[in-house]
């Protein structure tokens, strides 16, 4: 069989003129749709380049949509049946040309993003009844058949799945705004770890509440330490991610939540529980939501498992709560966009987002293990089933002279600053995503650059009069 072998143009990257050239083969008919790309040592052999160059060459193809990568088979020309008119999915936007953004916590770019989205709207697109439906006002917190689908799919996944007590948002950040801002007044106190979602802590300050940062350690928030805080003034409300605090990757012990729960009846104390960030049933302790049902509210979303754009996501709430949080909801936009929920529904429903979750699964257990080996020097934290590295850096490097460094190389990462609850100071450390990378050869190259920046002596305070 021949081997397709591209004749390049002059000018600008290998890997992106053997991408264009790609490009060209598959318009004039040299490359058919359905065709297998020869492997990737074999062409780097032919052209004269490194495998790298190849491997980057077919990731720019398969961003544009010009070919598909399938696991364990190879790489494909796409064909025009099933892709027409449908731009690859991307789990972010390009930071740049040649940088590499692993500050964002993103599920890995896959092709059955696309074609999971497409298949749902074409089904939509299909139905005069899902078109009928969404065109009408749906009740606040999401039809009754929406709701029980979306707790059927939750429950598949060891989730909360009952549908009386869920609420519809447009994401995991609606969610959190809207229990800060009617779970607490204005001057409330509202505690969280000491290192927390972002979101959370913007969320608190748009609503003028009070910081109380919880102490923490390995095991996560420092319930004891919480205790103490709590003699003196409890707070109002408490969020946690007790299954993977973002961004040190810390799991609650099941002590410590037994103990908050305990702590949160004695001062009716609110728990609010983000598990957002998905993990794998096996690597979740017990829910909150299952030890205090009257006073957790949990709060799920699409966006770590299908896609951040759906901005679909859940609140399973005590029922005394369910009225004030649907009024909360139609004073700010009525409802969630119906046409958006079904599209999630009928992309949950479809066996292939159980395909795309299996792969994510192992894709990133695979970019973790690369991760933990090449930065083992520099004793990375990272939970199983994770997507976050908590890297602390070598004595004398700060965080913010290391992450412009690394920008400067064309690495993308983030500082504690953004995560402080309080105004402790913040730890000398980052923090690395491990799905966004486009390949894990990407993700190896910033992890490189990560390894040989960290492995320089730091530059001389000097440097910076």
């Amino acid at each position: 069989m021949t081997i397709w072998t591209p004749t390049l143009a002059d000018g600008g990257p290998r890997y992106r003129r053997i991408a264009e050239a790609m490009a060209e083969a598959i318009g004039s008919g040299d490359l058919n749709p359905g065709e297998k790309l020869p492997p990737q040592r074999q062409l780097a052999d032919r052209l004269g380049v490194t495998v790298g160059t190849i491997t980057r060459a077919y990731a720019e193809a398969q961003r544009h949509g010009w070919v598909e990568s399938r696991v364990g088979s190879g790489t494909y020309v796409r064909r025009a049946a099933e892709d027409d008119h449908v731009p690859f999915f991307r789990a972010g936007q390009p930071a740049g040309d040649g940088v590499i953004d692993i500050s964002m916590s993103l599920p890995p770019p896959h092709p059955l993003r696309a074609r999971g989205l497409q298949r749902a709207l074409e089904g939509i697109a299909a139905s005069p009844d899902a078109l009928q439906a969404a065109t009408e006002y749906q009740h606040e917190a999401g039809s009754e058949a929406q709701r029980a689908r979306i707790a059927a799919w939750q429950g598949s996944h060891g989730l909360p799945d009952d549908p009386t007590r869920l609420l519809i948002t447009q994401g995991g950040q609606h969610g959190i705004h809207l229990l800060v801002h009617n779970l607490a007044q204005p001057g409330d106190l509202v505690a969280a770890d000491a290192l927390t979602y972002p979101g959370f802590v913007c969320a608190a300050q748009q609503a003028h509440l009070r910081p109380m940062a919880v102490p923490m350690d390995a095991d996560g928030l420092d319930v004891e330490a919480l205790a103490r805080l709590c003699a003196r003034q409890p707070p109002r409300l408490l969020y946690t991610t007790p299954d993977l605090n973002n961004p040190t990757g810390a799991r609650l012990s099941e002590a410590r939540r037994e103990r908050l729960v305990a702590l949160a009846r004695e001062h009716d104390i609110w728990l609010i529980e983000d598990a957002v960030q998905y993990l794998p049933e096996a690597q979740r302790g017990t829910p909150l939501i299952d030890l205090a049902p009257e006073r957790t509210l949990h709060i799920f979303s699409t966006s770590k498992v299908l896609a951040g754009g759906l901005r679909i996501g859940s609140l399973t709430v005590p029922e005394q709560l369910q009225e004030r949080l649907c009024s909360a909801l139609r004073s700010q936009s009525w409802m969630v966009p119906p046409l958006m929920v079904e599209a999630a529904c009928r992309w949950m429903e479809d066996p292939d987002s159980r395909e795309l979750l299996r792969w994510q699964i192992d894709e990133l257990a695979a970019r973790r293990r690369l991760a933990l080996d090449r930065l083992a020097a520099y004793a990375p934290l990272c939970r199983e089933g994770s997507s976050l590295i908590w890297l602390p850096l070598p004595e004398g490097r700060r965080s913010s002279e290391v992450q412009a460094l690394l920008a400067r190389r064309g690495v993308k990462v983030s500082t504690p600053e953004p995560f402080c609850m309080g105004s402790e100071p913040a730890p000398q450390a980052i923090r690395l995503c491990l799905g966004p990378a486009e390949t894990r050869e990407t993700l190896d190259r910033a992890l490189t650059i990560v390894d040989e920046l960290l492995s320089e002596p730091p530059s001389s305070p000097w440097q910076t009069l």
